[in-house]
């Protein structure tokens, strides 16, 4: 809906001299809103001012930088017969490790549209594979071909794993059922409790920008936008 809005704003000639659409208004088949008079005591009244309190200290506790990279795009990434999400996880490791000289859990949302209902499964980027690539770079004796073979070896596994969070084949949603019913029948699960209480450091999930088509990003690159992600969930998190 947002974009095919973003679409029909970007026709010309939708609105007049004075800013008022083109044409006759016209309601349709639809009614016009009814407004909604709320009955609010003090109790909610102090429960709203304080929700946007918190609101306004979160918002301002949150730092945001936007990189523009222009340099390549994922045509040039799919020449060298790497996967785009893949080589971008890789990037996004090494950057990290260099910064922090650690791996440290990290999230990507992974789609489950071949299900009914279906949500989404976590992606974990960090593997055996991926360290391995990592630390090659960061090793000045590792020859550069060496340094290609382990960034192949890693996009190829990180792909398989988020084919196979596309499937069901992930274990983050099995782990958080398996903790839901153990709450349900009140037993205790150290194992359960400490996985999913780990914290993710990285979260590098984001909203493709162009789902539908319309904006036909090919023809007028203009239209791109930075799309959109999730916000931090705890402290010292960084997302990408």
């Amino acid at each position: 809906m947002l974009e095919n809005t973003f679409q029909q704003e970007l026709e010309p000639n939708r609105y007049d001299a004075n800013g008022h659409c083109v044409g006759p208004a016209t309601s349709g088949p639809l009614k016009f809103p009814d407004r909604l008079d709320w009955d609010l005591n003090e109790e909610l009244v102090d429960i709203i001012e304080r929700a946007a309190e918190d609101a306004e200290k979160r918002t301002k506790d949150l730092q945001l930088r936007i990189m523009v990279h222009d340099a390549f795009g994922k045509g040039a990434i799919k020449k060298c017969k790497l996967g785009p999400d893949g080589f971008i996880q890789m990037a996004i490791q090494l950057a990290f490790y260099k910064e922090h000289q650690q791996f440290c859990l990290t999230y990507e949302a992974g789609m489950m549209r071949l299900f009914r209902d279906g949500r989404t499964e976590t992606v974990r980027p960090v593997t055996q594979q991926s360290c391995a690539f990592v630390k090659a770079m960061c090793n000045p004796k590792t020859s550069k071909e060496e340094c290609r073979k382990l960034l192949y070896f890693a996009c190829e596994n990180h792909q398989e794993t988020a084919r196979r969070a596309m499937i069901g084949e992930g274990v983050d949603r099995h782990l958080f059922c398996l903790y839901i019913v153990s709450k349900a029948l009140k037993i205790d699960s150290p194992f359960l409790q400490q996985v999913l209480g780990e914290p993710w450091r990285l979260s590098t999930s984001q909203t493709p920008h162009d789902q539908t088509g319309v904006l036909r990003t090919n023809e007028f690159p203009e239209r791109l936008s930075f799309g959109g992600g999730f916000g931090p969930v705890r402290q010292c998190l960084d997302q990408l």
